[in-house]
C-alpha cells in the first residue's frame, strides 16, 4: 500500500518560522517570494506523488539489469520516461544557476522539493541528486570551458553526473587510492577501476559525466596527492571513452539505482581545479551530498510515519487500559489509543519535525552564506553549515532508520509484509548511514576537524543562536517550558564540548571512542534549538495545527531530549572498557 501526502503545512510554517522573507529580499531570488515557492513546492508534492511514488515498487521488484556484451544497464520499466517527465517539469534545474538554463530558486525550496523526492522514489532521487553535486562542484571549481560546455546539459537533464572515489582497496581512506592520470595533450590519460559508483551506468541520459579522483605522476602520497577529473562517457567528437561498467553491485535495497563498478582503460579526462587538490572538488559534490543524505532520514521517517499512521487509525485490537476511550459498539478499541502505540508514533513525528526543521534551517543558512551583503553574516552562516552538516548526515539518518523500525512495529506482523511498504522503506534507507562517510567519520569529522577551527568558533556561533532566542522570548511566560530544556540541553553540550576536547588532546584514542555519543549529544541539543524556534512562533496561533505544534514541542522536550543523559554517561565511561579487549577477545 502507498501512502504519502507531501507535509506541506509543516513546511510552509518552518519557512515562516525561519524567516524565508529574509531570502526573497535578496535581488537574486526576487521573483521566489514566499506565496511562489511554496507553489513551485506544492507542485513538486503533487508531481512526485502522482509520478514517483506509482513507480517506487516496480523499480524495488524489477531492479536494474546489466548486459555484460554492450556493458550496458537497462532500468526498470517506465524509470527512462519518469526522468523525461521530471526534467520537463523544471525539477531537475529547480536551484540551477539560471545563466546555464535552470531556475535558480533558493536552497530552501529545493532541500524542501528534495524531501518529497527521495520519500517517494529514493531509487529515482539518486541521479538528479548526483547530478546536482557535479554542477555545484564545477561551479566552484570549473574553468570557464568545463562550466560552458558541461553545465547546460547537466542543468537541462540531457546529461547526468556521478562521483567515483572508491576502489576495492580504499572506501573512507582514499589516501591508498590506485587510479592513475598521466598528462596527454589537453587533457590525460585515466587508468583504474572504480566500485560502488551510484548511476555510473544507465539508459536515461546520453552522456554521463563523471568526477574521477586520481593519481598524477610524482603525486605526495596520500590525500594530499589526489587530483579530480572529468570524464564524460561520449567524448567531445562522439566517440566512446575509455570507461564503461564492469558489473553491478546487488543490494539489500534501492534496486533501481544500478550501483556500478566502473572501470577506466586509457580514458579521457580533464583536470578540474589545481593539481593534487582534487579534494576540493569532490568535497563540494560531498558536503552537498551529505545534506541530502541526511534529508533522506526526514523523507523515510514522514512516510513510514503516515503509513503507520493510516494503519493505527483503522487497526482494532484490544479494548483502551482508559474506559472513556472504549468503543463498545466495536469488537475492539483500534490501536491508536494504546500508549505504548502513541510512544512510538510521536517519537517518530517529534524527531521527523525536527529533524526536518533543522534541514531546512541549515538550507537557508547556506542561501545566506551565497548572498548577504554583510560578510560577517556569510561568515557565520557558513559556519553554521560547516558545523551541522555532519550532525544531519549522521543524526538523522540513523534516527530515520529507527523511526522506520518504529513505523513496522506499529503495524505489526503486517508492517514486516510488502502490503505496507515499510520493509521496503527499511531496506532503502538503511545505506544511508553508510555512503557519504560512514556516520562515525562524520562524528570523527566534527570533533576533529569542525570543533577545533579558532578554538571553538564553530560551536560559538552556534551556541550564540540559542543565546539568541533565549533572550528574544525570555519575555513571554510562555515559553519557559521550552527554553528551561533548551538552556539545561545548552549547559550539558558545552560541559562535554570542554571535557572531550581535555581528554582528546591527550589521547585522540578517547575522543574516538566518544565521538559517535558527543554528535548525537549535539544532535539532540540543535533539534531542541529548532523546536523551541517553532514552539515560539506556534504559541501565537490558534489552529489545531499550532495547538498540535505545542504539544509536539513539549513531548520532544519531555520524553526525547532526556536521551541526552544516557549519552553524556556513556561518554563519560571513556575508552578504557572498549580498549581493555585484546585481539584474541573478540
Amino acid at each position: 500500500m502507498q501512502i504519502y501526502k507531501a507535509p506541506l503545512q509543516d513546511i510552509r510554517f518552518n519557512l515562516e518560522v525561519l524567516g524565508y522573507d529574509e531570502i526573497a529580499g535578496f535581488s537574486k531570488y526576487e521573483d521566489f517570494d514566499i506565496d511562489t515557492a511554496m507553489a513551485i513546492i506544492e507542485e513538486a508534492g503533487r508531481f512526485c506523488t502522482n509520478e514517483l511514488l506509482p513507480l517506487n515498487r516496480v523499480g524495488d521488484e524489477q531492479g536494474v539489469q546489466w548486459d555484460p556484451e554492450t556493458r550496458e544497464v537497462k532500468t526498470p520499466d517506465g524509470f527512462k520516461e519518469l526522468y523525461k517527465r521530471f526534467v520537463e517539469s523544471g525539477l531537475l534545474g529547480l536551484i540551477s544557476p539560471v545563466e546555464y538554463g535552470g531556475t535558480g530558486a533558493p536552497t530552501l525550496v529545493g532541500i524542501a522539493m528534495g524531501e518529497f523526492v527521495t520519500a517517494t522514489n529514493k531509487s529515482f532521487s539518486m541521479c538528479p541528486g548526483l547530478t546536482n553535486g557535479l554542477i555545484e562542484a564545477l561551479e566552484h571549481c570549473g574553468t570557464e570551458h568545463q562550466k560552458n560546455h558541461y553545465l547546460t546539459k547537466l542543468v537541462s537533464g540531457e546529461w547526468s553526473g556521478t562521483m567515483c572515489l572508491t576502489e576495492p582497496q580504499c572506501g573512507t581512506d582514499l589516501g591508498l587510492m590506485k587510479t592513475t592520470a598521466v598528462p596527454d595533450g589537453d587533457g590525460y590519460i585515466l587508468n583504474g577501476t572504480k566500485i560502488w559508483i551510484t548511476f555510473g551506468e544507465h539508459d536515461w541520459t546520453d552522456n554521463i559525466i563523471h568526477m574521477v579522483l586520481a593519481r598524477l605522476p610524482g603525486a605526495p602520497e596520500g590525500i594530499r596527492g589526489i587530483s579530480a577529473f572529468i570524464v564524460p562517457k561520449i567524448n567531445e567528437d562522439g566517440s566512446k571513452n575509455g570507461i564503461y561498467c564492469a558489473g553491478l553491485e546487488h543490494k539489500l535495497g534501492i534496486h533501481a539505482s544500478p550501483t556500478c563498478v566502473m572501470n577506466l582503460e586509457d580514458a579521457k579526462g580533464y583536470l578540474v581545479g589545481e593539481a593534487h587538490r582534487g579534494m576540493r572538488a569532490m568535497f563540494v559534490m560531498m558536503n552537498a551530498a551529505r545534506l541530502t543524505v541526511g534529508l533522506e532520514g526526514v523523507a523515510f521517517s514522514e512516510i513510514a510515519y503516515q503509513t503507520a499512521l493510516e494503519f493505527a487509525k483503522d487497526r482494532r485490537q484490544m479494548r483502551s487500559l482508559d474506559p472513556a476511550k472504549q468503543e463498545l459498539d466495536q469488537p475492539a478499541d483500534t490501536i491508536l489509543v494504546h500508549p505504548d502505540v502513541r510512544r512510538q508514533l510521536l517519537n517518530i513525528k517529534s524527531t521527523t519535525e525536527g529533524m526536518r526543521a533543522l534541514c531546512l534551517y541549515v538550507a537557508k543558512q547556506i542561501d545566506l552564506s551565497k548572498n548577504h551583503a554583510d560578510e560577517a553574516i556569510r561568515q557565520e552562516s557558513d559556519d553554521l553549515v560547516t558545523l551541522l552538516t555532519p550532525i544531519i548526515k549522521s543524526y538523522c539518518t540513523e534516527r530515520g532508520f529507527q523511526n522506520v523500525s518504529d513505523a513496522m512495529q506499529v503495524c505489526g506482523g503486517a508492517g514486516y509484509t510488502k502490503d505496507w511498504s515499510i520493509e521496503q522503506f527499511m531496506r532503502d534507507e538503511r545505506i544511508a548511514m553508510i555512503y557519504e562517510g560512514t556516520n562515525h567519520i562524520q562524528a570523527l569529522d566534527l570533533v576533529g576537524r569542525k570543533l577545533p577551527i579558532e578554538g571553538g568558533r564553530l560551536a560559538r556561533t552556534f551556541g550564540a543562536q540559542i543565546t539568541k532566542l533565549i533572550h528574544a522570548s525570555k519575555e513571554d511566560p510562555r515559553m519557559a517550558e521550552f527554553l528551561e530544556p533548551l538552556k539545561k540541553a545548552s549547559k550539558t553540550l558545552t560541559a562535554v564540548t570542554m571535557q572531550l576536547g581535555m581528554k582528546g588532546m591527550e589521547d585522540h584514542e578517547e575522543a574516538g571512542a566518544a565521538a559517535s555519543n558527543y554528535l548525537n549529544i549535539f544532535a539532540l541539543t540543535s533539534l531542541a534549538y529548532v523546536w523551541a524556534l517553532q514552539a515560539h512562533a506556534a504559541l501565537d496561533g490558534d489552529s489545531r495545527f499550532h495547538r498540535a505544534k505545542i504539544k509536539t514541542a513539549r513531548y520532544f522536550m519531555h520524553h526525547i531530549l532526556p536521551e541526552m543523559d544516557s549519552l553524556v554517561a556513556i561518554m563519560d565511561a571513556g575508552k578504557q572498557h572498549m580498549m581493555a579487549f585484546d585481539t584474541e577477545d573478540f
